[in-house]
């Protein structure tokens, strides 16, 4: 039995992804800044989890609020935060909390469970395809996504032999966010002819614990829209 964390794991996206890593007998510990929404979150599997209260964004506290956390096997960050922002109207306070959540508090999640990994312990790390295609408001979104191929790619060098890539899903058309779009501009560009959906970012994800050869790799889900 493996024994999964899920960190940002209350979205559809993260239900998704730890119901499936339930589906196959993971125990699980489900994390959000909230703890009443993770707690929320976790009795909504259908399996063994748990809720926990981490924030990202305050870097300085994960490691008390992971103390709890004690043998891992597998662990999925995929905690993010929406902040548009360009140049012409740079929002400052937001581009630094982004950056905090996604490179900051990713790697200190990493450092502080580290000594807990089990052999054989894998992570996986969210970004984005906007690291490769920018488009109006990405321009922190591009920087953060594209930091977070580096970190998968040294992190897989500081903590070998645990594996580390990150998985870069593209518009997830079934996602709470875009499930209600009609029309979405991406899916005449895409090859596929739709929208991926949660479904296979999730199966995605779990290609990407389980498969041993598979280490520092960025892994990008999008239909093949990128081809375009």
């Amino acid at each position: 039995m493996a024994n999964t964390i899920v960190i940002g794991g209350t979205g559809g996206l993260g239900q998704v992804i730890a119901q499936r890593l339930a589906d196959r007998g993971d125990d699980l510990v489900i994390t959000s800044r909230d703890l009443a929404r993770a707690e929320e979150a976790a009795g909504n599997v259908k399996g063994v989890a748990r809720g926990l209260a981490v924030d990202l964004s305050e870097p300085a506290g994960i490691a008390e609020a992971l103390a709890g956390v004690e043998d891992v096997d597998n662990l999925v960050i995929a905690g993010i935060e929406q902040a548009p922002n360009t140049l012409a109207s740079f929002d400052v306070e937001a581009a630094v909390r982004v950056v905090t959540i996604k490179l900051v508090g990713y790697a200190e999640a990493v450092r502080v469970l580290r000594p807990r990994f089990r052999p054989g312990a894998s992570v996986v790390l969210f970004g984005g395809v906007a690291k490769d295609k920018p488009y109006p408001g990405s321009t922190m979104v591009t920087v953060i996504n594209q930091g977070v191929s580096g970190l998968a790619k040294t992190l897989a060098i500081e903590i070998a032999p645990h594996r580390v890539n990150a998985i870069h899903p593209a518009v997830v058309g079934d996602s709470p966010k875009w499930r209600d779009y009609e029309n979405h501009p991406a899916v005449p560009r895409t090859p596929i002819g739709r929208l991926v959906t949660m479904d296979e970012v999730a199966g995605a994800v779990e290609f990407l614990l389980t498969n041993t050869g598979i280490n520092g790799q960025d892994l990008v889900i999008d239909g093949g829209v990128q081809l375009t």
